[in-house]
């Protein structure tokens, strides 16, 4: 078995970003993007035009948007008319983060397709906010309206953009978004702040109340109305929210901060400005977008979100995913290097940063740069864990174990399973078996069904001859929760091997390299259950597959030794199966 990766401050990767895909070429209704051929869509360029567009191309396929909005802007200019190279110009200015630019060369009414036209709107609204022109941004949302689907973000930054035009009357009226209940969550957050700027401060509370009222929500609600109560020297109120909130989510970091800040009667956050409003009214569609998996137009609206407020460290965040799932690393450490120390993202960005270049084979700047970050930021969570998972992943399982203790003290009650988990693994790893099973089972206890901890402590058992039955039955349910885990099906295959029973251990092994293919682990496992059922020429297939994988020393020189003389008389453990 080959224990999965597990960073508990790692937040799940987005989904690939396809950067040479034109952003805005087409969409259906709902917002999809679809690639649209340039032979059909522009007459054939003359040879200088078509080098700057095939300039932009490769510019956009390395991940250079900014190199490539030069290329299709200066190809757009040699070909007045032409709606495709400007809409590319367009799209590439707004991924590197050049609003401004983006802005100018948006396209117009007979340029491009209709949800790129809108998407134009939308930055120049943005723009003209961003720089101060507060009656210019309400006009351009005030006009035609921004259709499908930009609608809700457009809707959103309108009482903003009408706040800074002066016209309170419209800035609080909540914009009407029928059927898109996210839409209007967001629209009633916001409608609370605009009543305080506006100093209505029991319209300000009746909205943040309904909020409340109606979901919890994400901690981004009670942590506005609690900040607002402390705004009004309400610290006890803001107790309350803040423990409500704490109930549902106890280790958030955010909350948790908020919660010792209002009980120390600390200096509660400033209101936000209406540039820093319009920038959380458009952060919320961006973080919808990308949930839904469509990273190119969720990036586009975090750059507009930093060309209101570039402080946004959550936005910067998201950009570095982005950016690092693009295969873009120069772009992903620079957004993750924006976050400053204090901040509550700081010690995620960190991390963040550290495992790019872990992930570059560079163990020990990682280490360098988590380990930067736990000293900024002594007391958090995020930045211990990471630093454990790294030690975990640079083999040093007794200092991670070690580092982790310190967090499980700290946490108290409050450590969930994830820590038992992970410091299980580590104390495993470190040759501490009876430790690591405890806290195996703790993990277990706090989850019942979490298939990680089912598979681990599992296989684990299988492994030493343990509670064999009980092991099995726990794998199955692994299995079962993630059938497309390689990992957990190589643990099913393995158990099946140890006891015994190597027909089934070849069905399942051979699934778990369909799988997992490259998983040096996982076709040692298979190589042995074919030399069992006299697949002897297979089994020697797979084992020479594994010294191309690049195993670790122990397992090549194991490889190495069956090679030269097969596998000895079977060691099946299922005799125990009626003792365990």
């Amino acid at each position: 078995m080959k224990a999965q990766t597990f960073g508990m401050s790692i937040a799940s990767r987005l989904a690939a970003l396809a950067l040479l895909a034109p952003l805005a070429a087409c969409a259906t209704a709902g917002g999809d993007l679809r690639v649209r051929s340039a032979a059909t869509s522009a007459p054939a360029p003359d040879r200088s035009q078509y080098g700057l567009f095939l300039a932009g191309q490769a510019a956009l396929n390395s991940g250079h948007s900014a190199e490539a909005a030069d290329y299709f802007a200066r190809a757009s200019n040699d070909a007045p008319g032409s709606g495709l190279l400007k809409e590319r110009a367009f799209t590439a200015a707004l991924i590197a983060g050049d609003v401004s630019r983006a802005a100018q060369l948006a396209p117009g009414p007979d340029d491009g397709s209709a949800v790129s036209q809108r998407l134009g709107r939308l930055t120049q609204a943005v723009d003209a906010l961003a720089s101060g022109k507060g009656k210019a941004a309400y006009a351009i949302l005030s006009g035609d309206p921004i259709g499908v689907p930009h609608r809700t973000a457009a809707a959103l930054l309108k009482p903003w953009a009408a706040g800074a035009a002066g016209d309170w009357t419209a800035a609080v009226v909540a914009p009407d978004l029928p059927g898109d209940r996210f839409g209007q969550y967001f629209a009633t957050l916001d409608q609370g702040l605009l009543f305080e700027r506006a100093k209505r401060y029991d319209d300000a509370e009746a909205a943040f109340k309904s909020l409340l009222e109606r979901d919890d929500g994400p901690g981004i609600f009670p942590l506005a109305y609690g900040a607002f109560l402390e705004r009004r020297g309400r610290q006890a109120d803001a107790v309350e929210i803040y423990d409500r909130a704490l109930k549902r989510a106890p280790n958030d970091a955010s909350l948790r901060a908020a919660k010792a800040r209002a009980e120390a009667k600390g200096a509660p956050p400033p209101q936000p400005t209406l540039a820093e409003g319009a920038a959380q009214a458009v952060l919320a569609p961006a973080a919808q977008l990308l949930a839904q998996k469509q990273p190119e137009m969720g990036l586009a609206y975090l750059r507009l979100v930093l060309r209101l407020d570039p402080s946004r460290d959550e936005a910067w965040l998201l950009v570095g995913d982005a950016m690092r799932e693009a295969g873009d690393v120069d772009a992903a450490r620079s957004a993750y290097n924006r976050p400053r120390a204090g901040s509550s993202e700081y010690a995620a960005a960190r991390a963040r940063l550290a495992w790019t270049y872990q992930d570059a084979s560079d163990g020990p700047g990682a280490l360098k740069i988590i380990d930067e970050a736990v000293k900024a930021a002594p007391d958090s969570i995020d930045a211990q864990t990471a630093y454990a998972d790294l030690l975990r992943a640079n083999k040093r399982y007794a200092e991670s174990a070690a580092v982790l203790d310190k967090v499980v003290v700290q946490e108290g009650d409050r450590a969930d399973w994830r820590l038992y988990y992970a410091r299980g693994v580590s104390l495993e790893r470190a040759g501490r078996w009876p430790e690591a099973e405890r806290d195996l089972r703790q993990a277990l206890k706090l989850q019942p069904d979490q298939p990680e901890v089912l598979n681990y402590l599992g296989y684990s058992w299988v492994d030493r001859g343990e509670r064999l039955k009980e092991a099995l039955a726990m794998i199955e349910k692994a299995v079962e929760a993630q059938p497309k885990s390689g990992a957990m099906t190589d643990s099913l295959g393995w158990a099946h091997y140890r006891l015994g029973d190597y027909k089934r251990a070849v069905d399942l092994l051979e699934r778990a390299v369909e799988l997992d293919a490259s998983d040096p682990d996982v076709n040692n496992h298979l190589g042995d259950a074919y030399w069992r059922v006299g697949r002897k020429l297979e089994a020697r297939f797979q084992w020479n597959r594994v010294l191309t994988l690049e195993p670790e020393p122990a397992l090549r020189d194991e490889v190495e030794q069956k090679l030269k003389s097969g596998l000895g008389a079977g060691k099946a453990v299922a005799a125990a199966v009626a003792a365990s």
